[in-house]
């Protein structure tokens, strides 16, 4: 009701000065808030636009796309972008296809590993051993000097795997199937046949290192009449008959390079000497059968090749 008190009180609110408002403070999210606890929103980036796509490219069920759409989306995206998948692809596949080219130079065909590649493997740290410098025979063959020698008169690989077979203490590669063994192994049968346990087996995978009786027969097909004689036996274990027939070169074999054959046989009678025969190659012109010149012969292959 209007009255007296009414109009005082009017009066009060009048004269009374008016407070600024306050500023209101931003207000920290709490767990009270429920689950809208996102910081203030912070500008949006700049959105990509990306080519529209007709709705006839999209699946029934509206969440696919047909691959005709994704190329003609492509087409109008930037040559370099466009351009990044082609060349990551050429590049991944050309990886794969020198990957795929490159031959391991060991392989195994079920019977014991093979050197495929006779350099690459004296490279190999982990496979190869390392020459027994400790047994003074290795290491005079060790020699590089000894392994140029070999190379004149063998083809490279055979001449690698002797040098490597008269200068490692154990480890062997056979001259005639590449087989990678060491000395005392026992070995599986390449063709089946039954080799069974012979001193003599032992004795040529030393001084050889052809590693079954049948690599000793193919390398020895340039002597058949000296094969049971020569098998796991020195020039100083052998008959004169049967060095004989050993030395008598045979007319049918030829010294070309595709003639393995005719190879493996002067290994196999080089390895019958105990410095095979080298001192023959750098002294052509001594008679080694005289005991006076084989000694000259011997002191003098000792200064020249094996110093």
């Amino acid at each position: 009701m209007p009255g007296p008190s009414n109009s005082k009180k009017q009066r009060k609110s009048r004269s009374k000065p008016q407070r600024p408002p306050k500023e209101s403070k931003p207000r920290t999210p709490s767990l009270k808030d429920g689950n809208d606890t996102s910081a203030p929103s912070s500008p949006s980036p700049q959105q990509v636009v990306t080519p529209p796509l007709a709705g006839a490219d999209f699946a029934a069920n509206g969440t696919a796309f047909t691959t005709l759409a994704v190329f003609e989306a492509l087409d109008d995206c930037p040559g370099p972008i466009r351009d990044v998948p082609s060349i990551r692809h050429d590049h991944e596949h050309g990886e794969r296809q020198a990957i795929a080219l490159k031959q391991p130079y060991i392989y195994d065909p079920g019977n014991g590993p093979r050197v495929r590649d006779t350099r690459a493997f004296l490279t190999s740290s982990y496979f190869a051993q390392q020459p027994a410098l400790d047994d003074p025979l290795c290491a005079e063959f060790a020699q590089e000097e000894v392994l140029q020698m070999l190379m004149t008169v063998l083809p490279d690989d055979l001449a690698l795997m002797l040098w490597y077979n008269k200068s490692r203490a154990t480890s062997r590669i056979c001259p005639s199937c590449q087989r990678l063994y060491r000395l005392g192994d026992t070995l599986p049968p390449l063709m089946g046949e039954n080799q069974g346990a012979s001193p003599h087996l032992a004795k040529e995978q030393k001084i050889s290192g052809l590693c079954s009786p049948l690599c000793f027969i193919a390398a020895s097909l340039s002597y058949p009449n000296a094969i049971t004689s020569t098998w796991g036996r020195m020039s100083d274990d052998m008959d004169d008959a049967s060095w004989e027939l050993l030395n008598t070169p045979d007319p049918s074999a030829s010294k070309s390079p595709g003639n393995l054959e005719a190879y493996l046989s002067m290994l196999v009678r080089m390895t019958r000497l105990h410095d095979l025969g080298l001192a023959q190659l750098c002294l052509p012109d001594l008679d080694f059968d005289a005991d006076h010149e084989m000694d000259v012969a011997s002191r003098k292959l000792a200064k020249v090749s094996l110093s």
